[in-house]
């Protein structure tokens, strides 16, 4: 079994806990159930883009911060290739219009990865697997 942590999942992980529901909670700590934790490399740039817009602050250095983020066990972070940055274009059925949101779904079913997610868009989209 693989998870993918959407981008405010692998955040809230790191920032603010408390913030995430108990079924990822028990996720994400018992690394004996699953395969791999992945990220999209989207999400890291996300979470940048909210550095740079201050919708969140840091106390340390951004590039400590993330360095120290991705430091979960079993979690690889999945490049954006060009096969997932098509995918991303011709998702099945209707989707939303955010790229990143476009690139993470892609990226989860390319890695046929279940996404750990609140954003209820992703999670009523009925072409890929999710859990909150």
């Amino acid at each position: 079994m693989k998870y993918l942590l959407d981008t405010h999942t692998w955040i809230w992980w790191n920032a603010e806990p408390d913030r995430l529901s108990k079924e990822v909670i028990q996720v994400i700590r018992d690394s004996d159930g699953y395969d791999e934790l992945l990220l999209s490399a989207i999400s890291v740039w996300e979470f940048c883009k909210l550095l740079e817009k201050e919708k969140i602050g840091l106390s340390c250095a951004a590039e400590d911060w993330i360095k120290e983020a991705l430091d979960i066990p079993k979690l690889r972070l999945v490049q954006l290739t060009p096969r997932i940055s098509y995918q991303s274009t011709v998702l099945p059925g209707t989707f939303h219009q955010d790229p990143a949101d476009q690139i993470i779904v892609a990226t989860a079913r390319e890695e046929n990865g279940v996404i750990l997610t609140k954003d209820r868009l992703i999670s009523q989209y009925p072409h890929v697997k999710t859990t909150w």
